[in-house]
């Protein structure tokens, strides 16, 4: 079989999403109530989420079938193609060989849709009217607005202030279907109004957006709130990413030595990798697994890993992950996506026993690797994809100094065709690249909660 585009037929869609919770080394660390540090029960989150999702939030099963509506919006995209970067590798001389997952085929152009179509399925079969969301660079809101508009539900998306301004076509795709979009902070919430009052030239976080989402979500009887990545659940569905990719490398008798990701929340990463960890922690494959994410805000490489909000206004139950504090404002990056103070726990346990290794990356040489992707394989990748894109090439180089051939696979989670003005002020030398300062650093880790004290 040619390598170059791996195909799979409709028929060969995976029929369920692989739950990683029951293979980790040892359980997963629950979520804590931050008023009685005991774990939160289900009825807890009953106010924001519906009962579906919460029970996959929580569940030990290996296995959970995809409902048949879902996988019939599945198959609008899905299987979507493996294809080998021939061209690259020429241009590096490498004897290693590249793959790339092309999640960038989707309607909203990234892998968001996989878990926004199934959270607004069970939304809708719970009754629920409106969902209501955070997004940073607008891919996450975009592929909320489009599932919501399947299954006819009203969307709210507050998007961080500094996207909303520097991508306005991802609002205008969040409005083509039907969505109300607002930067974040905004004057609609108690969480935004306080922060501005604070900072009025505020240019927002994921973690002020979550906290405004949550709260609409909780104040409003009708509507739920959506989360993209972080949690169990929106990590689940994105396994069908790595499912597929397993078929696709069997079919041409591939087995990966390196599995690349980006890493804001964890989910395009998680849901590429989750299945490929599965088999490494059960000895059936031997893999080297790269977690990749910016320095400005460098949360798996320099973040403590302790309990902490999910969000800024500590709305949001403690979660065990590494973070930079909820406090945390990163700086205006491109990758608007990885602007996240937190991870997912279940990605932070892994780092945490050594079984994914993380790097950070300024944002110049991941637009420097993005711009050799698109003039060698044609694809303009996403900001948040040029991080992975970055690690991969870094890879293949050295395979080009060992001459090992080795087989490197990674995610490209979505193209940049709404990112366009960050290429050009990357073509005009006008990107800045961000270091994070230790000192705001340990600022914002000031004021993690004092209990409980971490692990």
């Amino acid at each position: 079989m040619d390598d170059t585009k791996i195909l799979l037929t409709e028929k060969e869609l995976p029929e369920a999403w692989y739950n990683i919770n029951p293979r980790l080394p040892s359980p997963p660390a629950p979520p804590l109530n931050p008023q009685t540090g005991k774990p939160v029960q289900p009825e807890e989150l009953a106010a924001i989420f519906p009962q579906g999702l919460i029970a996959q939030e929580m569940s030990m099963e290996p296995w959970i079938e995809i409902p048949s509506e879902v996988h019939e919006v599945y198959r609008l995209w899905r299987p979507t193609p493996l294809c080998r970067a021939r061209h690259l590798e020429e241009a590096l001389g490498t004897p290693a060989r590249i793959y790339y997952k092309n999640e960038s085929v989707s309607p909203p152009g990234s892998h968001k849709p996989n878990t926004a179509v199934a959270q607004a399925y069970f939304n809708k079969k719970e009754g629920i009217k409106r969902l209501a969301t955070e997004t940073g660079a607008g891919q996450w809101g975009s592929a909320l607005s489009f599932a919501c508009r399947l299954f006819d539900l009203e969307c709210t998306v507050y998007m961080v202030k500094v996207s909303y301004e520097q991508k306005p076509f991802r609002k205008s795709l969040m409005h083509i279907w039907g969505a109300e979009v607002y930067p974040s902070p905004s004057t609609r919430t108690q969480s935004g109004r306080k922060i501005l009052e604070k900072n009025p030239q505020s240019t927002g976080s994921l973690g002020i957006a979550i906290s405004e989402a949550v709260e609409d979500a909780a104040t409003h009887e009708d509507t739920n709130y959506a989360l993209g990545s972080v949690l169990n659940h929106v990590l689940l569905h994105q396994t069908i990413i790595g499912l597929e990719v397993q078929k696709q490398l069997a079919l041409v008798e591939e087995s990966p030595d390196i599995l690349i990701g980006c890493v804001g929340g964890g989910s395009n990463f998680a849901g590429f990798a989750f299945p490929f960890i599965g088999d490494i922690l059960e000895g059936r494959l031997e893999a080297e697994v790269i977690a990749v994410e910016p320095t400005s805000c460098p949360t798996l490489t320099k973040g403590l890993y302790q309990y902490d909000f999910g969000d800024t206004a500590g709305l949001t139950p403690l979660l065990l992950m590494h973070t930079l504090g909820h406090a945390f404002e990163p700086p205006a990056i491109h990758a608007g996506g990885l602007r996240y103070h937190g991870d997912a726990p279940l990605v932070c346990q892994l780092v945490k026993e050594g079984v994914i290794k993380p790097r950070a990356y300024p944002q110049n040489p991941c637009f420097e690797a993005a711009v050799l992707f698109a003039r060698t394989e044609g694809i303009v990748p996403a900001p948040e994809t040029s991080h992975a894109i970055r690690a991969a090439i870094d890879e293949a180089l050295k395979c080009k100094e060992t001459g090992e051939e080795k087989v490197i696979v990674f995610n490209f989670s979505g193209h940049g065709h709404f990112d366009l003005a960050s290429y050009d002020a990357y073509l005009a030398g006008e990107l800045e690249d961000f270091e994070y300062p230790e000192e705001k650093i340990r600022e914002a880790l000031e004021h993690l909660p004092k209990f409980p004290t971490g692990l």
